[in-house]
């Protein structure tokens, strides 16, 4: 059906650059509430088997009120409500920082999100301008769940709009150890390391280790679309093979967000008892990933940090890279250069919780 006048400016195009302005709000729509078929279908998809999302009653016995939802999950979730008002228009993901999970997210649950503009900056070729935003991501009942930072290169309708904000944000490297949230009435004790599936807790890791996730992953068409649909994710990258197949790539892009899960995912084998992501420091998407690659993790122990309240429980600080169609034996991670290596896609910087040795 062809658009007439009275149907015709009904549809939303999505934001471009000169339609952000600092300070600016907004409310994104589509609150969801989340199932126990939401969390199955996120396991299908990347074949999580940390224990904590896995059995109701491994993280009872830890002070869970059931399965929380894998906190990627609620990062998707949380994320997927933003790109209509955030995305739509956007060339690339470039970047995240300052996050923060908090409240843990049962099924049925009901998350909503809204995002504040932080930053603008135009591009010196005048057809694209980055734009910072703040989400805040809450429950039913206001508690928030996730809060991070990420940026954006957005097109521009009008080439020659000019933007009269520029303000690149301030941004904390990382989200300090002391800050960082832990669910009221978490406890260790019961933790059992044979359920779990590894031995090694927070004293076992040192700064500097790295870690050979050793499996790979390969990524179906099929599976990429689905797990972007599950989130909401309306970009069109992701899924129009007719627009794709005019512009700089040939195929549907991966939705970032997917080699974020994998890695998480792949990172199990080495670091089964990093039971919660609990912030997101910095993370770069560095290259576009397509259905057909097939992706392998490493991790590196940055930091770690004991948490004075809290004497069964310590955080890690990882950097887990992914590469495509490359084994990571040698780690490959960047030349003397500091270029990246042609594999490398991922580089996320994040915190995680991990039970101590106590008592």
């Amino acid at each position: 059906m062809s658009d007439t006048p009275e149907t015709a400016g009904k549809a939303n195009p999505g934001n471009y650059f000169e339609d952000f302005r600092l300070g600016q709000e907004i409310i994104h729509a589509t609150p969801r509430t989340v199932s126990e078929g939401d969390m199955a279908l996120y396991t299908a998809l990347y074949g999580s088997r940390f224990a904590i999302h896995s059995s109701d009653v491994f993280a009872g016995d830890l002070g869970f009120d059931g399965v929380p939802l894998d906190d990627l999950l609620v990062f998707h979730i949380v994320f997927g409500k933003t790109v209509p008002d955030i995305s739509l228009n956007a060339i690339a993901n470039l970047g995240y920082a300052m996050g923060r999970f908090e409240a843990p997210v049962q099924a049925g649950d009901t998350l909503s999100a809204t995002s504040d503009v932080i930053g603008l900056k135009e591009n010196s070729n005048g057809k694209t301008g980055v734009v910072y935003v703040r989400t805040h991501g809450v429950n039913q009942v206001g508690e928030t769940v996730l809060d991070y930072v990420r940026w954006v290169m957005v097109r521009k309708r009008d080439p020659q709009a000019e933007c009269v904000e520029n303000l690149v944000p301030e941004l904390a490297e990382v989200v300090a150890p002391e800050s960082l949230f832990v669910p009221e009435g978490l406890s260790m004790e019961d933790y059992d390391l044979s359920l779990s599936g590894s031995p090694h807790l927070w004293d076992s890791y040192s700064v500097g280790e790295k870690i050979d996730h050793v499996d790979g992953m390969t990524i179906e068409e099929a599976e990429h679309m689905m797990a972007t649909r599950l989130y909401q994710n309306t970009a069109k990258v992701h899924f129009n093979q007719h627009a794709a197949a005019a512009g700089r790539y040939p195929k549907r892009i991966v939705y970032g967000g997917h080699i974020i899960s994998l890695a998480r995912s792949l990172s199990f084998n080495g670091l089964a008892n990093a039971f919660r992501v609990a912030a997101l420091n910095a993370g770069s998407h560095v290259a576009p990933t397509f259905a057909g690659d097939t992706i392998y993790a490493w991790s590196e122990v940055l930091d770690k940090a004991a948490l004075s309240a809290h004497e069964d429980i310590g955080v890690l600080r990882l950097r887990t890279v992914a590469v495509k169609d490359k084994a990571c034996d040698g780690f490959p991670y960047k030349d003397e250069g500091g270029a990246y290596d042609p594999a490398v896609v991922l580089d996320l910087d994040y915190w995680v919780l991990m039970p101590r040795l106590y008592g």
